[in-house]
């Protein structure tokens, strides 16, 4: 079996803000009971007429300008989006086209909601690891600022923009990808949607606003109970210990999530990367923001074991342990 190992990361996010005094101008609200229940100071909001496909490309340029690479030889694109510019075609093929990469690639979307990104990952290491694939472009990408509330205090303070790109490439001698997680309980889809075609789930009627709707309770339950029990499984057949893992990387939901997962699993917080603060939970581009913000603040260095674990609709997650293996830098990141 090929090894496969994650060489090049890229993220870009919007250039408006939307601040927690800006929130209290729109909704019931304050500054300090919004910090003290989810962790954010301020989230990222796409223009009007800036939709995830460029948000993509925008994180796929600061990857191949940091790292020096090329999409000329990428043989699959995967992209991990709750919000693509349409139903279809899929935003993998717009950004294929895009940034000139051939067209014997591949090119698919995933709907795993905040757990997309970690699923792109487990999809990536398999496509190579088989031989199917040798470079694999994984980016995870929302705009969920489009399909936001902002007349609902509960969900408009947490959610915000963003993108994440990585690159998973084929090595021979050796593989980055330790072992990983999935699980889903589909019972749960009405906690967490955006309606469709179908309005009723589990026979359960929905709002039918064209909004997210988000039952944050049940959803906090569920992962606080789940999500401690399925990362000390991927440990376990992974055979790794949680002294082992340098920096957990769990979905930026928000700190009233994070702090009890964290506490089940006696790991601790001052080894936990998140983009809460600035960013907001930015659905699918919460864990490569994250583990971006690791790298650019010299935190996070080849070699180390970085567990990421994405949760969330579906209800869905995933995890994936890694160490990391990042080509040498040859030019600065783009500014945040």
């Amino acid at each position: 079996m090929t090894g496969a190992k994650i060489t090049a990361i890229g993220t870009y996010v919007p250039a408006k803000r939307l601040t927690n005094a800006d929130l209290e101008q729109m909704v019931d609200t304050n500054n300090e009971w919004i910090v003290q229940r989810t962790g954010i100071r301020e989230r990222r909001i796409s223009r009007e007429d800036e939709y995830t496909s460029d948000l993509c490309v925008a994180a796929v340029q600061d990857l191949m300008k940091r790292y020096g690479k090329s999409v000329q030889d990428v043989d699959m694109v995967l992209v991990a989006t709750s919000t693509p510019d349409f139903s279809f075609p899929s935003v993998a093929s717009l950004i294929q086209d895009r940034l000139n990469i051939p067209q014997t690639a591949g090119a698919i979307d995933l709907s795993a909601a905040c757990a997309g990104f970690v699923y792109g990952l487990h999809t990536a290491h398999s496509y190579v690891a088989s031989g199917m694939h040798r470079k694999v472009l994984v980016i995870g990408a929302d705009t969920i600022s489009k399909i936001t509330d902002y007349t609902d205090r509960s969900t408009c303070i947490l959610f915000g923009d963003g993108a994440g790109a990585v690159l998973v490439e084929s090595d021979k001698e050796s593989t980055g990808f330790l072992g990983f997680q999935l699980a889903t309980d589909g019972s749960g889809g009405h906690h967490v949607y955006r309606t469709g075609l179908a309005h009723t789930v589990n026979n359960i009627e929905l709002v039918d606003t064209q909004m997210l709707v988000q039952n944050g309770r049940e959803v906090f339950r569920w992962a606080v109970r789940t999500v401690p029990l399925g990362i000390k499984q991927l440990l376990e057949k992974a055979a790794v210990g949680l002294e082992q893992v340098d920096w957990f990387i769990p979905h930026s939901a928000n700190m009233r999530m994070i702090e009890p997962i964290c506490e089940r699993l006696n790991y601790p917080m001052e080894q936990v990367l998140h983009s809460l603060v600035n960013y907001g939970n930015t659905s699918a581009a919460t864990i490569p923001l994250a583990l971006d913000l690791g790298i650019r603040e010299g935190k996070v260095k080849n070699g180390q074991k970085i567990l990421m674990y994405g949760f969330g609709a579906g209800l869905t997650q995933a995890g994936q342990l890694v160490e990391l293996s990042l080509d040498e830098r040859v030019g600065e990141p783009t500014s945040l």
